[in-house]
Formats: structure tokens, C-alpha cells, sequence
């Protein structure tokens, strides 16, 4: 999943290249396995990098209690890229060439994720994203084929925008929507482009798109004009920080339409940000709910209980599952060359996920199922899974 629209300059390309040029080799022959754990530890999308790498060492903690990986303990490299593009360069390239892991595994966001995945691609080391959904995270676009050494654990946003899509038409039956886009997203942008194509196909009508920025704080002059159009619904695929805030002005504008919005709402912030009572008449499509009874799952979830004292959400999950998927990858490759580890994840096929089996395309992008979740007096309800 996301954040921040990404600007590459000619800087930044000619300083990749040149990490690419000068980094050394990965160290397979160290006694530990070093894995990169990338994720968003501060800054505004903290609350989803920090869960997600919380699920990923709860994972190579369990791998390690059961005698690790060829014969060697895993220990994570852990590094924060403060869910900033040009940080997350800097993340990748530090855990690549100063402390020489094997592989990478990290990301919610899927700005972060873009250029964290260019430095990996240059270096030829395998990373599995955890949770970003655009899916220029593994496309190179020049070449407009898969990026070799890049794979992800999540679905992609065209599938989420056409599940919310199907929703809103078939579920809320609803015939009207605004679309409001965080323009300094890469997230939103596109996936308020996948959801407009699916609604449009299927009947539905955009009658505005209205924009804002990240790190906003009154929207009241874009909610006048959407409260004026009088729409059945508000399609908000943005970041929780300011979903809570334009959906509690919202209401206190007197907008009662129904929210929707995608997989970035899933933080604990939302609530606190936007309070349980504005929050009603809201929906939003994820990944993973706690809700599953898979074996899979209840396992994971009393793991994560016992190891942090707290519920996880889908971001942990999602965490938990690339850094499986990663691993699991090692074991059939038999080896810690990034080449081969590389080899084996393009073969992904049936890998146990904690929401159930997932596969990788020939883009790298994973088949799985997305869940529909409805708010609702400051509590999560599971509503539908939706398979792929």
C-alpha cells in the first residue's frame, strides 16, 4: 500500500547507478542469514511500517526457534525509511552495501517501495514488498516488464479499486460518487483511477473529483463543494491521518453520504483521528481481517497477541506473510545466493498465507483475496471476502 507522489531526479537515478556500480557483494558466507527489514518506523504512515515489521520479526523469531533457515539463524537488519522516497534510497542502500544482506523484505507504502525497489533492482537483491499496491512497485516502467529481483505479498490496486467498485455498485447500490484524491499520492492516484474505470463500466457515475495534499488540515472549501453535488457516495482512497480528518469534518458539515476507501484506512490513528460516531456509514477494502477462522490465521493472531500484548492488523499480517514468503523461497533455492533465492520466488505457486493460498504472476504481483470491512461504533466488521 502508498503516500507521497514519487519524483525521480537525475540526481537520484545517477546516484542508484552508481550504488549499483560500487556496492559489494551480499555475504552468504556469514555464519547469520542477514535479511533487510525496510519499513516506515516514523513520520506520517508509522503506525503501518511499524506494525508490518513487528509481524516480520514475530516471523523470523518463530523461523529461528525452529533451527532457522540452511543451517543459519536469521538476523533481520532492521531500517527505517520515515515513509520518505528519497529516505527509503538511502534505507535500501545502506542495508545492501554497508551491512551486505542477502535479501530485502519491507514497504507499506507505495511511493517508499518505488524507489526502494529501484536501488534493490540495480543491485540485483530480491525484495518482497509487504503492502504496496501500485503496481509501479514492480514494473519497470521503460521496459514495461517485471523488475527481476522485485515481488510483492499484496494484491495490486487495479484488483482493490474493481472490488470497491463491484461494492459500491452491487452492496451500497449506489449510482453517484465524488472521487477525492490525495495528489501527492501515488496510492491514490492510482487507485481513484482503477476504482473510476471499474464504476464507470458498471453503471456508475463520477460526478466530481475534488484533490488535496498530504499533511492538509481543513478541507471544509472541498467538502462545501462536494455537499452542494449531493453525491450517494465519497470514494477516499487516502491515508488515515487525513481520512479521519476529512470524514470528522464531513460530518460536522452535515455530509451523511457513505465513505469507501482502500487498504491505507487500516490504522488505529482513523479512530482516534475521526471518532467512532463519524466513522458509521464507512467501508473499506483490505487485505486481511482478524475475523478468518483459516488455522492460518487464528495461529497468527495468538502468536502476535502473545509476542506484543495488542490485536494485530492487516499490515502485521501482510508483514508476517512476506517475510514467510521470503523464507520460504530461501529453503526451495537451498541457498543464499540472491540469483537463486530470486529464482524461486518467480516460482511462487500455492504459498500458505495467513488470509489463505497465494500465488505470484509473472509480474510478481500476488493472487489473493481482499476482505470488505464496515466501521461501525468505532469497531472493525468483517463483511465479505471477495476472491481474485
Amino acid at each position: 500500500m502508498r503516500k507521497l507522489g514519487l519524483k525521480m531526479s537525475c540526481l537520484l537515478t545517477m546516484l542508484v547507478m552508481l550504488v549499483g556500480l560500487v556496492s559489494g557483494c551480499s555475504d552468504t558466507a556469514s555464519k547469520d542469514l542477514k535479511i533487510g527489514v525496510v519499513y516506515e518506523l516514523t513520520g506520517n504512515t508509522a503506525t503501518f511500517g511499524t506494525a508490518a515489521a513487528n509481524g516480520a520479526k514475530l516471523a523470523f523469531k518463530e523461523i529461528n526457534a525452529k533451527g532457522g533457515v540452511l543451517g543459519k539463524q536469521i538476523q533481520p537488519i532492521i531500517a527505517d525509511n520515515k515513509g520518505e522516497p528519497a529516505e527509503s534510497t538511502n534505507a535500501v542502500t545502506k542495508v545492501i552495501t554497508q551491512d551486505k544482506v542477502v535479501a530485502i523484505t519491507g514497504f507499506t507504502v507505495s511511493s517508499c517501495g518505488i524507489a526502494g525497489s529501484t536501488v534493490a533492482e540495480v543491485n540485483k537483491i530480491p525484495l518482497v514488498a509487504a503492502a504496496t499496491t501500485n503496481p509501479k512497485v514492480t514494473l519497470d516502467e521503460k521496459s514495461g516488464k517485471a523488475k527481476d529481483y522485485v515481488f510483492r505479498a499484496c494484491f495490486i490496486d487495479p484488483f482493490q479499486g474493481t472490488v470497491a467498485a463491484n461494492f459500491a455498485i452491487n452492496s451500497l447500490k449506489v449510482k453517484t460518487a465524488v472521487v477525492l484524491i490525495d495528489n501527492s499520492s501515488d496510492y491514490s492516484k492510482g487507485l481513484s483511477q482503477f476504482f473510476k474505470d471499474s464504476y464507470t463500466k458498471n453503471g456508475g457515475q463520477i460526478i466530481a473529483e475534488e484533490a488535496y495534499l498530504q499533511k492538509d488540515q481543513d478541507f471544509k472549501a472541498i467538502l462545501t463543494k462536494i455537499k452542494g453535488l449531493n453525491p450517494e457516495l465519497i470514494y477516499l482512497p487516502g491515508y488515515y491521518e487525513e481520512v479521519g480528518k476529512i470524514i470528522k469534518q464531513a460530518r460536522e458539515m452535515g455530509i451523511t453520504a457513505p465513505f469507501l476507501g482502500g487498504d491505507a484506512w487500516d490504522s488505529p490513528k482513523l479512530l482516534e483521528i475521526g471518532g467512532a460516531q463519524p466513522l458509521n456509514n464507512t467501508h473499506f477494502t483490505n487485505f486481511y481481517s482478524i475475523e478468518d477462522t483459516n488455522p492460518s490465521s487464528m495461529a497468527f493472531v495468538d502468536a502476535f497477541k502473545k509476542e506484543y500484548g495488542q490485536v494485530p492488523d492487516s499490515m502485521a499480517a501482510m508483514g508476517y506473510d512476506a517475510a514467510y514468503l521470503l523464507v520460504d523461497a530461501i529453503k526451495r533455492a537451498n541457498s543464499a545466493e540472491p540469483a537463486k533465492i530470486r529464482e524461486a520466488l518467480a516460482a511462487t505457486q500455492s504459498f500458505k498465507s495467513v488470509s489463505g493460498d497465494m500465488s505470484l504472476t509473472s509480474t510478481h504481483d500476488a493472487i489473493r483475496s481482499a476482505v470488505i470491512i464496515e466501521l461501525k461504533d468505532g469497531k472493525q466488521m468483517y463483511k465479505e471476502t471477495v476472491k481474485p
